[in-house]
C-alpha cells in the first residue's frame, strides 16, 4: 500500500498550533516531468557558478526554511529588510536573502543579463543546482550591508568577512527552481525540512508545541540542558538544531559535535519528545539578527516556542551579552508568531548543588562555575574535558576528540590566554584558595596565570566541588537525625574522646592554677597564675566550642505527641 502524500495547505496548516511565516510554506523543489523539463532546460541557459554554501541557501529556500521568500530578494525588498528588519509588506524578516555572484567568469555572465532571462545556478561539478528567473539586477555598498546586519565593518568580525569575500558586485533577484539537492555529507542520514518536521509534530506524534533550540560551535553543555530543559516541562517535545555550516576557524567538528548532542541525548532526555537533526545556515554568522532569523527558520519547521539565552550568536565583544534579547523588542509577538523565552546567564553554584542563574541563587562567585562554550573548548585544548557540574561527561569524551585546534602551542598556550579562561569560567580561583574556601590575602592577577592554574582548579574542582553541599547536608543531619542510623559511630566515639581529653586537660590546669606562684620563677620553664590562669580559660574555651557527640540517648526528648498515634491522619 502506498501512503497518501501529506499536502500541507493553508486548509491543512489550520488544523496546527502553528503556521508558517508569511502564512504559506514556500516549495521550490521540482519533481516529476517539471524536473526534466528544468534539467533539459537548463543545458540552453547562461550558467552561474555556485558554492556549497550558495547551493545550501537554494535548498533551504526551495524547501520552504526560509518562507515567505521563494527566492532572492529584488533591490526594494532588500533595502526594506536591510535598514528596517522588515519586508515591504511589514512582515518581520531581519536578513535580506541576496545573491551576487563572484568570479571573473560569472561577472562576464552577470553583464549578459536582463530581467526576464532565466539562467542556471551549478555547482563546481558543473551540475545544475537550480534555475533563477530574473526579475531585477542591482549593485549595493558592502559596508552599507554589513553595518545594518552586523553593526560593524570591521573585516575580523566572519560575518562582515564574508561579505567582501563571498559576494560580488552585481546582485541578481528572481524566484528559483530547486533541480538538485547538494550533499549533506555525513548528515545525509539526518536530512530533514519542513515537510517532515510538520507531518512529524502534527500528525504522527500529535504534539500541541514544540521549543526549538538553535546551537553553534560547542559540545552540549549544561546551559543547553538546563534551559531546554525548563522548557521540556512546559511543551511537548524539543527540537535541537546543531549549525554544522560556520565559518569559524576556531571550534568543535560538526560530526563529534553531533555524536556528543546524541550520547547526551540519549541518556538524559526522553526519546519520544526530542528530535535532532543539523541546521544547514550560511551567509548570516552572528549578531542579534541572527537570533531573530533562527526564531523564524523555527516557525517554519513548526515549532512554538524559541529558546534564547546569553550572548546568543555572539562573536567576539561586537555584541553586549543580553543585545539578542533587547532586538526582539523591536517586533510584537503577533507579528513573530512564535514565543519566545529568554534565559539568564546559566552556571552551576556547588553550594546549590545544580545549574541555575542570578535570578535564582543566593551565593557570590566563591562558589559559582561559569559555563562558557568557548571556555569548554579550551579546556579541551588543555586536556581536560569539562568538570561534570557544567557538562555530561559523556559529551566531553566525544567534545575532546573534535575540537580544532587540538592541544596547545610551542609556548604552552592555548588560543584564549589562560587568565582569561579562568577570569571567565572560575572567578573564584582569583579570589579564594579553593572553590568554596577561604579567601585569599592577596587577589591574583590573570595577567600572571598559567596553565599550572588550569591544572590546580581541575585538581580543586574534581576534588571538593562535589563535596561541599554533601558535606553541608551532613553537617545539618549530624546535628538534627533523631535516628542515627546514619551517622558513622567512629565519629560519635572521636567527638566523645575529644570531650574527655579535654576535660582532662582543665583538670590538669585546675591544679595548675591552684599551685602556681603569683610570679613566675623562670619565664621560661614555668609560669605565674595569671598566665596560667589565662591557658585554663581557653581550655575551658575550648571544650565549649567542642561538639557534643549527639547520640539516640539524647534525641529521645526530640519525639513526643499530645495525642495517641492512631488519632493522627
Amino acid at each position: 500500500m502506498v501512503e497518501k502524500a501529506l499536502v500541507l495547505d493553508q486548509e491543512k496548516f489550520a488544523t496546527y498550533p502553528q503556521q508558517p511565516h508569511g502564512g504559506k510554506l514556500v516549495d521550490r523543489v521540482a519533481t516529476g516531468q517539471a524536473r526534466e523539463d528544468g534539467l533539459a532546460r537548463a543545458q540552453t541557459l547562461p550558467k552561474i557558478m555556485v558554492d556549497l554554501e550558495a547551493a545550501i541557501t537554494l535548498e533551504l529556500i526551495a524547501t520552504g526554511v526560509l518562507s515567505p521568500n521563494e527566492g532572492f530578494m529584488n533591490e526594494q525588498e532588500y533595502l526594506s529588510c536591510l535598514e528596517t528588519g522588515r519586508m515591504t509588506n511589514g512582515l518581520p524578516w531581519p536578513v535580506p536573502l541576496s545573491f551576487a555572484p563572484i568570479g571573473e567568469r560569472n561577472s562576464e555572465v552577470v553583464k549578459s543579463l536582463s530581467v526576464g532571462d532565466e539562467v542556471v545556478l551549478v555547482d563546481e561539478d558543473h551540475k545544475p543546482i537550480a534555475l533563477l528567473k530574473l526579475d531585477d539586477l542591482f549593485n549595493y555598498d558592502r559596508a552599507h550591508r554589513a553595518k545594518h546586519i552586523f553593526g560593524t565593518t570591521d573585516r575580523k568580525h566572519p560575518g562582515v568577512d564574508a561579505i567582501y569575500r563571498r559576494m560580488g558586485d552585481t546582485a541578481l533577484a528572481g524566484k528559483i527552481t530547486l533541480l538538485n539537492r547538494p550533499d549533506w555529507g555525513p548528515f545525509e542520514g539526518m536530512r530533514m525540512e519542513p515537510k517532515d518536521t510538520w507531518r512529524l509534530f502534527y500528525e504522527e506524534r500529535k504534539y500541541t508545541s514544540v521549543a526549538g533550540f538553535v546551537t553553534g560551535a560547542n559540545p552540549m553543555h549544561r546551559g543547553h540542558e538546563y534551559m531546554q530543559k525548563n522548557l521540556l516541562e512546559e511543551v511537548d517535545a524539543l527540537l535541537l538544531l546543531p549549525l554544522v555550516e560556520m565559518a569559524k576557524r576556531e571550534y568543535t567538528r560538526h560530526e563529534f559535535r553531533m555524536l556528543a548532542y546524541r550520547s547526551v541525548l540519549d541518556e538524559y532526555y526522553p526519546s519520544d519528545r526530542t528530535i535532532m537533526f543539523p541546521l544547514r545556515v550560511t551567509y548570516v554568522f552572528a549578531g542579534p539578527r541572527e537570533a531573530v532569523l533562527h526564531a523564524l527558520i523555527l516557525k517554519n519547521l513548526g515549532c512554538t516556542h524559541k529558546i534564547v539565552g546569553r550572548d546568543y550568536a555572539g562573536v567576539g565583544d561586537y555584541y553586549e551579552l543580553y543585545e539578542s534579547q533587547g532586538i526582539f523588542d523591536e517586533f510584537t509577538p503577533e507579528e513573530l508568531g512564535i514565543d519566545i523565552r529568554f534565559f539568564n546567564e546559566v552556571f552551576y553554584c556547588v553550594r546549590c548543588a545544580q545549574p541555575t542563574t542570578l535570578k535564582t541563587c543566593a551565593h557570590d562567585d566563591s562558589t559559582r562555575i561559569y559555563i562558557s562554550g568557548s571556555g569548554i573548548r579550551e579546556l579541551l585544548r588543555h586536556g581536560f574535558i569539562p568538570p561534570e557540574e557544567i557538562a555530561r561527561p559523556e559529551s566531553g569524551r566525544i567534545g575532546i576528540q573534535g575540537v580544532q585546534p587540538k592541544g596547545l602551542n610551542e609556548d604552552g598556550e592555548s588560543v584564549k590566554p589562560a587568565g582569561k579562561l579562568i577570569q571567565t569560567m572560575f572567578p573564584y580561583y582569583l579570589t579564594h584558595k579553593g572553590i568554596g574556601g577561604r579567601k585569599r590575602e592577596k587577589l591574583l592577577n590573570p595577567d600572571d596565570l598559567t596553565k599550572d592554574d588550569i591544572e590546580t582548579i581541575m585538581l580543586d574542582i574534581q576534588e571538593n566541588a562535589g563535596l561541599i553541599y554533601k558535606q553541608t547536608a551532613q553537617e545539618y543531619a549530624r546535628s538534627a537525625d533523631i535516628n542515627r542510623a546514619r551517622q558513622p559511630a567512629w565519629v560519635e566515639k572521636a567527638q566523645a574522646d575529644v570531650r574527655k581529653e579535654q576535660e582532662r586537660v582543665i583538670r590538669t590546669l585546675e591544679d595548675k592554677v591552684a599551685n602556681a606562684s603569683e610570679e613566675a620563677s623562670d619565664e621560661f620553664m614555668y609560669q605565674g597564675r595569671d598566665e596560667a590562669q589565662q591557658e585554663l580559660d581557653v581550655a575551658r574555651k575550648i571544650l565549649t566550642e567542642t561538639g557534643e557527640p549527639i547520640t539516640e540517648e539524647k534525641t529521645a526528648d526530640r519525639v513526643w505527641n499530645i495525642a495517641p498515634y492512631d488519632r493522627y491522619y
